[in-house]
């Protein structure tokens, strides 16, 4: 894979210094750095590459996506600026005229979520999605959440059918964490077995209340890997990649010891992230991560003695919110005009 990426940058840089024009430089962006170009349709590969020259290659497909869009952003200017001079002037003395209009955009979350999913589709995950209206056995039970457990108390639920008197009572989602549930266990019902590489990005809902950091509806994105072998330092180096790829080089992780009745050990995933422009970074908690728990395997038919796995789930407002410097998360969702198109 690493001589195919060497050949497609040497190839790709030399057909677009032979570009002459708008349209040839359009049918080379197509071919190349596009949604179906040859760089795209790469990124799949990578499920293939050893574990242990994942890194190398995911450096070099950065590395080279970088080169072959910079090229062409230079290419760009270059034909607009000979464009330009090629223009009749400006008359000065022409009345000018008011734009009313304002030019509509993908919301910021909307946004986020897009570009999360494409930095973890670049690490061989795939997209699975379920339904935000969840049953206890999938919110719950085979989550390794006994009865009795905090989590499961109905005044932090919005429970749909009453929890004390259904045998299986629905809900709301609380966590994207179901969508592992049903991946692992459409996998084997299906005759399947690991690997298993996917990514969760969804809705989820808690009765929390509403304040600068909090909400009682939010987005996630959740992640399940499975596989002979995957261990705890598989996890931190897929975090410390995302970080890097997302936030930049410098980006500052931590895993912290913590508890979630899912995994075994856990962590809380921390980053160092400045909330407001021009203010010192400090550590941001973004989500918790660990190792499956072998009850989680179990419920699902995998046996944990052949398989082991990680699991991670992020909050994507915070990831905004550290992203683009958002101090309050009320901001996401009020609509004001001025905050997004600032955003």
């Amino acid at each position: 894979m690493l001589d195919d990426l060497n050949t497609l940058q040497t190839q790709g840089l030399a057909e677009l210094e032979t570009a002459a024009n708008a349209d040839a430089l359009e049918a080379w962006r197509i071919a190349y750095i596009g949604p179906k170009g040859a760089l795209k349709a790469l990124m799949p590969r990578m499920k293939d590459v050893p574990r242990e020259q994942k890194a190398a290659v995911g450096a070099r497909l950065n590395e080279v996506k970088t080169a072959l869009e910079a090229a062409f952003e230079r290419k760009k200017a270059g034909f607009a600026s000979a464009a330009a001079h090629e223009e009749p002037a400006v008359d000065l003395t022409e009345p000018g005229i008011v734009e009313t209009a304002h030019l509509g955009r993908r919301h910021i979350i909307t946004r986020v979520r897009a570009e999360l999913v494409e930095v973890f589709a670049r690490m061989g995950f795939d997209v699975a999605q379920g339904p935000e209206l969840e049953d206890d056995e999938h919110n719950f039970v085979k989550l390794n959440i006994p009865a009795g457990h905090p989590a499961r108390d109905p005044i932090d639920n919005f429970y749909v059918d009453d929890p004390n008197t259904t045998g299986t009572p629905r809900m709301l989602r609380s966590q994207t964490s179901t969508v592992q549930i049903r991946t692992m266990e459409r996998v084997i019902g299906e005759g399947g077995t690991p690997p298993i590489k996917i990514v969760s990005p969804g809705r989820v809902y808690r009765p929390d209340t509403v304040d600068a950091t909090h909400s009682f509806m939010f987005h996630q994105i959740e992640g399940l890997y499975i596989d002979r072998g995957v261990t705890m330092s598989d996890l931190k180096t897929t975090l410390l990649q995302f970080a890097r790829a997302y936030f930049g080089h410098d980006a500052e992780i931590r895993l912290r010891p913590s508890f979630f009745p899912f995994t075994e050990p856990s962590a809380e995933f921390d980053m160092k992230i400045a909330l407001k422009p021009g203010e010192e970074p400090k550590w941001v908690e973004l989500g918790g991560c660990g190792m499956v728990d072998p009850n989680v395997l179990k419920a699902c038919g995998i046996d944990p003695e052949t398989w082991t796995g990680f699991a991670f789930g992020f909050g994507i407002e915070r990831i905004a919110m550290g992203k683009y410097a958002i101090p309050d998360i009320r901001m996401l969702f009020e609509n004001d005009v001025r905050f997004l198109e600032r955003v």
